[in-house]
């Protein structure tokens, strides 16, 4: 039977946040943000084990919580690497010790403080069948196309735009064999694992999210994920 992995990507400096550490390293309510994805996704007996590509500098930090957490399925922390592209390949690489080409991948960036139970379970059945998925925040408001000078320039039909939300997945050997072959310029080019997989041909079925699709870049961000924590993302 075919297993499914998390690949947790939270190895960026978080330079845009502007704070003393990587955002994914923050404490809200004396738990780091990223330890909240965690133990959420360990829990889930779809979950069967588990990657943490880290910032090398916090990578003793990280196992430590993990630890904390008596978390049940095997897990590692490693490095991440110089770029986004980097630190997925990274992360994949360790674990092609226990993967086999059929199991799938989750890819999970930490920026998402969020689990999405039932859509991670959709996430799962579609990559079965397609051979990549993503969650997905379907768009209900007006989308304007605007101009450099920031002027509108037309509407986008609202139906088909969504915006990108974690996990996004993959077959392990599809995913691993596109990042083992590709060039250090389309890793610069392409920064999301999605980017990457459509241009080698993957198809990718959107599965729509079922939370607020809330990614932390700066600091105000943050102030809606303390709010939100303990009421919304994860309520106990």
């Amino acid at each position: 039977m075919n297993k499914n992995f998390l690949l947790m990507m939270m190895g960026g400096s978080g330079t845009r946040f502007g704070a003393d550490i990587p955002k994914q390293y923050i404490e809200i309510d004396d738990v780091p943000v990223f330890v909240y994805i965690v133990e959420k996704y360990s829990k889930m007996p779809e979950i069967d084990e588990m990657v943490i590509v880290s910032h090398k500098d916090w990578i003793d930090f990280v196992e430590e919580w993990v630890r904390k957490l008596d978390v049940k399925i095997p897990w590692k922390v490693t490095a991440g690497g110089d770029t986004r592209s980097e630190s997925v390949y990274n992360g994949l690489t360790a674990m092609k010790e226990s993967a086999a080409k059929d199991d799938v991948v989750l890819i999970h960036d930490a920026t998402h403080p969020y689990v999405d139970i039932q859509g991670t379970k959709d996430v799962i059945e579609a990559v079965n069948e397609f051979g990549g998925a993503t969650l997905g925040a379907f768009q209900y408001d007006t989308v304007y196309q605007m101009n450099g000078e920031h002027f509108i320039e037309k509407v986008v039909p609202r139906q088909e735009i969504v915006s990108g939300a974690s996990p996004e997945a993959f077959r392990f050997g599809d995913i691993y064999k596109i990042y083992s072959t590709s060039t250090p310029e389309e890793f610069e080019r392409m920064t999301s694992a999605g980017a990457i997989a459509l241009a080698h041909g993957i198809d990718m079925k959107v599965i729509q999210a079922d939370v607020i699709n809330l990614k932390i870049t700066y600091k105000n961000d943050m102030e809606v994920f303390k709010k939100l924590a303990q009421t919304y993302f994860f309520e106990k």
